[in-house]
């Protein structure tokens, strides 16, 4: 098999990106109408840049391509930097070839090069890319509510519509909600010019004093080819600062009775259901022994670390909050996609502070032993992506078999160590 060169897409390039992507994404409608659409939109964002293009090219033919992100996150107090993936595609003819994991390798080396510790994706297959290294992060929970499950607050006298008009606004409050929210991605100009774009895309805000304190994002979706007057509405955003921001916005759902017959809404917000009036989805099913149905789940974005010592110095220079640990913890993470990554980390603590993070390699002087025994971890890259990202508890890694701990008697210690005050959460889509 020919040596596969990826690099980034010249516009000359983009007629046959456009023929891959519209094959490899059958629901896209592919017609000579809609590949001009794509590559406009493409040529379009290249004022973005933070949006790039790259293709897979053997012996000069592209191959399949994908569209990487530059984001920003927020991790505790910190803004990490972490490199995203999306749109990846392989030709029809060229699949089983290896073309995605050529992609994917370029991708992961591409942000480790470039000092990013983290990367992040939405997985067409989470198995596929758990292989690569990729640890799940929080659920998405769907909840399905009649309107009138909702509470009714007593006033929408601050909810406006927001237009176009009101861009540079939204941009600043979301910023400001994504620098207090632990895992949220930072959003652009480019990004809020894309979103008002949309034309099913509706926003209202709750602005109070000049300033907005909140918002929903929402869109309708007929439930019938027959009859126009039979409509969901689907809310995908939903952020807001205080209680009384809240009640409005459900308010204004709760108001919609007449005109929708149920509200979906996506979120990461496990405790969603103590909201509601009444927490049933209305699909009737009753779990072992008399559990209601109150809404499904599922996995999407999924993280990876590329550098477990350089994200382990980017947090502690961001004075990232760990657990008060004065003790020498070694990680032992196995990286078979990433070998540069995979081996022994030796992170030294003071107080919650890291004194010292070093790679221990079998080429380096060995490690000076400390006078207190150091605790030991053992852990698979994808599995330590979800940890490090407060996904998932040590403890739950432990007990299940997927880390070692030279010894247990430090489990409390070091489940409290990787704990986070929150799951991390995004409404970012790419």
């Amino acid at each position: 098999m020919s040596r596969t060169t990826v690099r980034e897409l010249a516009e000359a390039d983009l007629e046959a990106f456009s023929v891959v992507v519209a094959n490899a994404y059958p629901s896209m409608q592919d017609s000579p109408a809609e590949r001009q659409r794509m590559r406009e939109r493409w040529i379009a964002q290249e004022a973005d840049p933070s949006v790039h293009l790259y293709g897979a090219f053997r012996k000069g033919v592209l191959q399949g391509g994908m569209q990487l992100y530059d984001f920003s996150m927020t991790m505790g107090t910190a803004q990490v930097p972490v490199g995203g993936v999306g749109m990846v595609a392989v030709d029809l003819l060229h699949k089983k070839e290896h073309v995605a994991r050529d992609l994917m390798a370029f991708f992961l080396n591409h942000y480790r090069t470039r000092g990013m510790p983290l990367a992040l994706l939405y997985p067409f297959r989470p198995d596929f890319y758990k292989q690569m290294g990729f640890g799940y992060g929080s659920k998405m929970n769907e909840y399905r509510v009649h309107p009138a499950a909702l509470p009714k607050g007593g006033s929408k006298e601050h909810l406006v519509v927001l237009d176009t008009s009101d861009s540079d606004q939204l941009l600043d409050y979301y910023n400001s909600y994504q620098s207090r929210t632990y895992g949220m991605l930072r959003r652009s100009t480019f990004e809020m010019e894309r979103k008002f774009a949309n034309p099913l895309t509706h926003i209202v805000g709750y602005r109070r004093d000049g300033r907005l304190h909140g918002y929903l994002q929402y869109r309708f979706r007929s439930t019938s080819d027959s009859n126009f007057l039979l409509n969901n509405l689907e809310v995908s955003e939903c952020l807001y600062d205080t209680p009384e921001v809240l009640a409005e916005l459900l308010t204004f759902l709760q108001s919609q009775a007449d005109q929708i017959r149920t509200v979906v809404f996506w979120t990461q917000e496990d405790d969603f259901h103590y909201l509601l009036l009444d927490p049933r989805n209305g699909s009737d099913y009753l779990m072992p022994h008399v559990y209601h149905e109150s809404n499904t789940q599922g996995l999407g974005l999924m993280y990876r670390v590329l550098d477990t010592v350089a994200l382990l110095r980017f947090l502690d220079q961001s004075r990232y909050a760990f657990e008060d640990l004065t003790r020498c913890l070694y990680i032992e993470v196995a990286d078979s996609f990433l070998p540069d990554n995979s081996g022994l980390v030796v992170a030294k603590f003071d107080h919650g502070r890291i004194q010292s993070v070093e790679r221990a390699t079998s080429g380096s002087a060995p490690v000076p032993e400390p006078v207190e025994e150091p605790i030991r971890i053992s852990v698979d890259i994808a599995d330590f992506s979800s940890l490090v990202l407060g996904a998932v508890g040590f403890k739950t890694l432990y007990t299940y078999g997927l880390a070692k701990l030279s010894d247990p008697g430090e489990l409390d210690r070091v489940h409290r160590l990787f704990q986070t005050p929150d799951k991390p959460r995004c409404v970012t889509a790419f």
